[in-house]
């Protein structure tokens, strides 16, 4: 592969059409418990085993809604670009994305929707029809999407078996909701009953990405008077920050410690934060005696060596310095509301002042290019 416009969005989403599951999963063994959309007074929303999906919508698109305030009613509304992939590919020529890395959306963006069900074996079957479809549909269409697998998040051998699975496939990415036991009655994701999955990363060679938002625990709960425009915006502006337990979770609970390979990339997290953070975990590592017993790293340079922040409307000048070049990665965020699409080349423009040509180039594609191994 090489890059032929301009640089690599490592989060970009897809929207899965309403057939994938319907037409994958066997309606004799499941039923309605089968991810579909249903209408329901003249809207169409998404349903998983008696569970609304999509706070009630068809779709997760304002990015590209003429009012990026409201999502679409039904699905006839939903622009072509999110769902089909010869459309999308149109959409990064004009904004010059050379590859696209997909979360997926219906599943959750850390494929938490599925992590939420009671029945491992319906589980199973969702993570498995998106995996595949998602290498038949879009990979097949382009080797300039990225896939990347989401997985059943207990018991972790059924954890490996799919991404040992889904790798072989072609996918170059593990997708895992960072705080698993928030989701359904698991173990803590720092107990050592996890290492085998951050372990089958590690010898696959594929980075484990955490998506910020999938655990609303983490986020700063919006008043319940709030309109709701207003309720999406604050909930917009507490996701990205919410990476910040992530990022100190799996740092002071050892798990980059164990598994010193082990790439975390830390998608829709934005900068600022972290290098506010960093700075105060190793000044608390260093005055706290029993935070340091057993740990031959500090904080930030675990962070350094192991993890990468992404960005996609952050100036890098201020937090380049502290963060560091080698540790940042760029997006759209397509198609959300937040997306800088299709303004995307402007706002690089912006961001990017004062960055020397080389961190330029490590910011836009070439860690990205590393870690997915294009």
């Amino acid at each position: 592969m090489q890059l032929q416009k301009g640089f690599i969005s490592v989060d970009d989403h897809v929207q899965e059409p309403p057939d994938l599951w319907t037409t994958r999963l066997s309606k004799s063994r499941w039923g309605e418990r089968i991810p579909h959309i249903e209408r329901t007074n003249g809207a169409e929303r998404w349903i998983v085993d008696g569970v609304v999906l999509l706070d009630g919508a068809p779709a997760r698109v304002a990015g590209l809604m003429e009012d990026r305030n409201h999502e679409p009613k039904r699905w006839e509304e939903v622009p072509p670009a999110a769902y089909r992939p010869s459309e999308r590919l149109n959409a990064m020529d004009a904004v010059g994305v050379d590859y696209s890395v997909l979360y997926p959306t219906v599943a959750g963006s850390a494929g938490q929707n599925f992590a939420r069900l009671k029945d491992p074996d319906l589980e199973l079957a969702c993570v498995q029809a998106y995996n595949d479809w998602i290498i038949e549909e879009w990979r097949a269409a382009s080797d300039r999407f990225i896939p990347q697998c989401i997985v059943p998040i207990w018991p972790p051998k059924a954890a490996v078996a799919e991404i040992e699975r889904a790798v072989a496939k072609g996918h170059r990415g593990v997708i895992f909701p960072a705080v698993p036991m928030d989701l359904r009655d698991v173990p803590h994701v720092a107990e050592s009953e996890y290492d085998p999955i951050w372990a089958a990363c590690e010898r696959l060679g594929v980075p484990l990405c955490l998506h910020a938002g999938p655990s609303p625990k983490l986020q700063y709960a919006p008043y319940s008077g709030l309109a709701p425009e207003l309720t999406q915006a604050l909930e917009a502006v507490t996701k990205p920050v919410s990476s910040v337990f992530i990022l100190g979770l799996y740092i002071f609970s050892r798990v980059l410690l164990r598994h010193p390979k082990l790439r975390v990339v830390l998608a829709e997290s934005a900068l600022s934060w972290g290098m506010l953070y960093l700075e105060w975990a190793d000044h608390q590592f260093d005055h706290d005696g029993l935070i340091r017993e057993g740990y031959e790293l500090t904080p930030s340079q675990m962070f350094r060596r192991q993890c990468y922040l992404n960005a996609w409307y952050d100036e890098i000048a201020p937090f380049e310095p502290y963060i560091g070049a080698e540790h940042i990665l760029w997006s759209t965020n397509f198609p959300a509301a937040t997306s800088t699409w299709p303004n995307t080349r402007e706002t690089i423009a912006r961001c990017f002042r004062g960055v020397a040509p080389e961190k330029r180039e490590l910011v836009l594609w070439k860690n990205a290019a590393s870690l997915y191994a294009l």
